[in-house]
């Protein structure tokens, strides 16, 4: 292990133009236009994979996109530890808001990543992730220095809920026994202060569709006789919050886990400075639920927000008609205890109530997990945090993440194991957004760190 930073410096520019490459895939998962940019994909893993040294490596069919398998077995005495990610990404859109094409990686430097920043599609979430994983165990082969068993579960559903996977897991238990899953695709609070996601939020997506009229009308002779779909949508959205924020769907909040006084007081711990998050985001003020501070509304309180609304004439110049149909896609973040199907339940009975007798409301699930919360006293905490700590010289600190991994449930439900999540990306990485981009400072350190968790991990469990 002494000799990790020579290795990532000696092969710097290489694992970095390897990432680039894989970037340049645009595996888009959600539009079946790129379906087979999606399976070119887990082709170039499974070969980044196998010339990593991995014994044995394979592409899973599934009823949707293959995942892909690999398991380097040294001594089935050893303890065993899985490595997750996806090697899918989110739509580019809006592409007009991109400062470089988004699957044609660049590398520019900014304030926060002097040392560069690789901006595309997939950069952070997940691939310069994953990827850190595969370039880790490179190291530990090459030097000889791999304590334990290694198995990889790469997937290509993950921004589209999963749903292959989890009939995968489910499928292949003994295929995927192992003493801890190792998952980044999380973030943390700065380089310079790491911290372990020690929680994630649940996740209920659905689309709602309002039907007017049976055909667009012509808004003079119809405006103020017929309803508009598109003004009834935006009413029934306004009032799913309240004026204190305080989302209004009866029993939405029945399950949800209100944390202490002290250990609110913990989470407030972490460094956080609200003037530079306002400038980070260029916004005058934050916004939320009244009773609680913004790491808070962020993380352990549930949300609900509309991620698209559309309707009626959207193209150049003006086209006056009342449509005949709006539609919107919601998710809702959840917090522990609050069950995603039981959620999407109650929203969708209680949308369809508040509709006027002037229309139709269809909902449309779509997707969803359930939170999950991992302790800081397992031997899989304790060892990232060695590992954080050997790396960055300062401990890790707890916090939980307001956005969702819902398969990290399944996973201990299934294979029956913990999950610890070392993320090294950062909050303005822009994941989900144009410009996405990842440190080189981050990915570096990522193959840096990981063969420690490892090594410590192994020590741990002796």
């Amino acid at each position: 292990m002494d000799n990790i930073k020579q290795y990532v410096q000696e092969n710097k520019e290489r694992f970095i133009n390897e990432l680039i490459e894989l970037l340049k895939i645009p595996s888009v998962s959600a539009d079946s236009a790129y379906a087979q940019d999606v399976i070119a994909t887990a082709d170039a893993v499974k070969t980044s994979l196998e010339k990593a040294g991995c014994k044995h490596v394979e592409i899973c069919e599934t009823p949707g996109y293959p995942i892909v398998f690999g398991e380097h077995i040294i001594d089935k005495s050893l303890p065993t530890v899985l490595v997750y990610g996806h090697y899918d990404v989110q739509p580019p859109d809006p592409m007009d808001l991109w400062t470089s094409p988004p699957f044609e990686p660049v590398i520019k430097v900014t304030e926060i990543h002097p040392e560069g920043a690789i901006f595309a599609r997939g950069s952070c979430d997940d691939k310069g992730q994953m990827y850190m994983h595969v370039k880790a165990f490179e190291y530990m082969i090459q030097s000889n220095s791999l304590p334990c068993n290694v198995k990889f579960m790469i997937e290509g559903e993950e921004e589209v809920g999963s749903k292959s996977l989890s009939w995968f897991v489910e499928k292949n238990q003994e295929k995927l026994s192992c003493d801890v899953i190792l998952i980044s695709d999380t973030g943390m609070i700065s380089n310079q202060q790491p911290s372990i996601t020690t929680g994630l939020r649940g996740l209920s997506y659905v689309e709602v569709e309002v039907t007017g009229p049976n055909r667009d009308l012509h808004s003079g002779l119809y405006g103020g006789a017929v309803a508009n779909p598109i003004n009834v949508l935006t009413k029934m959205i306004a009032s799913l919050h309240d004026e204190n924020n305080h989302i209004t769907i009866p029993g939405f909040y029945d399950k949800v886990e209100e944390l202490t006084t002290a250990e609110r007081a913990e989470m407030a711990k972490a460094p956080f400075n609200l003037d530079n998050y306002k400038k980070a985001l260029d916004i005058e003020d934050v916004y939320g639920e009244t009773g609680y501070v913004t790491n808070e509304r962020n993380s352990i309180r549930p949300t609900l927000d509309v991620n698209g609304i559309w309707g009626g004439y959207t193209g150049e110049g003006a086209k006056t008609v009342i449509a005949s149909k709006a539609y919107a896609k919601i998710s809702m973040r959840l917090v522990p205890n609050q069950d995603w199907n039981e959620i999407t339940e109650l929203f969708s009975k209680h949308f369809v109530s508040i509709a006027p007798k002037s229309v139709k409301v269809k909902v449309t699930p779509h997707h969803g997990g359930q939170g999950y919360v991992t302790p800081i006293d397992s031997i899989g905490y304790k060892a990232a945090n060695k590992a954080y700590t050997e790396t960055f010289g300062v401990p890790a600190i707890p916090v939980r993440s307001g956005g969702s991994i819902p398969i990290v449930a399944l996973f201990e439900k299934e294979l029956k194991s913990k999950t610890i999540l070392m993320g090294f990306g950062l909050d303005s990485d822009a994941i989900h957004s144009p410009n996405e981009h990842f440190g080189i400072f981050n990915y570096l350190k990522g193959i840096e760190t990981i063969p420690l968790f490892y090594k410590y991990f192994v020590e741990l469990s002796k």
